[in-house]
């Protein structure tokens, strides 16, 4: 399993789409733990581009905080499941909890205004 988090300033991002990097990691099913993971810029946001970008990468879980329902359709059209995290949060921690089943129930729903009334957080 490959797990992505969007990361602003080296922790999850509250707003998705307006991350600066995603910090990228590979789970080890012999260990039950993630090795280190990588940091990938992602390509300008548009809606529906990080879904097929990070299939791409062969990412199928996202850690994330707020996140619309429209990026929580496309991710699940590109077989990638989302899974809530507490904003503000190292990586490391994030994967340590995922790894442990312990990520919080839920994701933070988006809160901001969108141009033209789209929803991809």
């Amino acid at each position: 399993m490959k797990v992505a988090i969007p990361l602003t300033g080296g922790t999850l991002c509250e707003h998705f789409g307006h991350c600066e990097q995603f910090a990228i990691a590979d789970f080890d099913a012999k260990t039950q733990q993630f090795p280190p993971h990588s940091l990938a810029t992602p390509p300008p946001h548009e809606p529906g581009v990080f879904p097929s970008w990070l299939r791409e990468l062969g990412v199928n879980a996202v850690i994330a905080g707020g996140m619309g329902r429209r990026a929580l359709d496309l991710f699940a059209e590109n077989g990638i499941s989302i899974h809530a995290g507490s904003v503000g949060e190292a990586p490391e921690a994030l994967l340590a909890a995922f790894a442990g089943n312990a990520l919080a129930n839920g994701l933070a729903p988006c809160k901001h205004d969108h141009e033209h009334g789209h929803e991809h957080c």
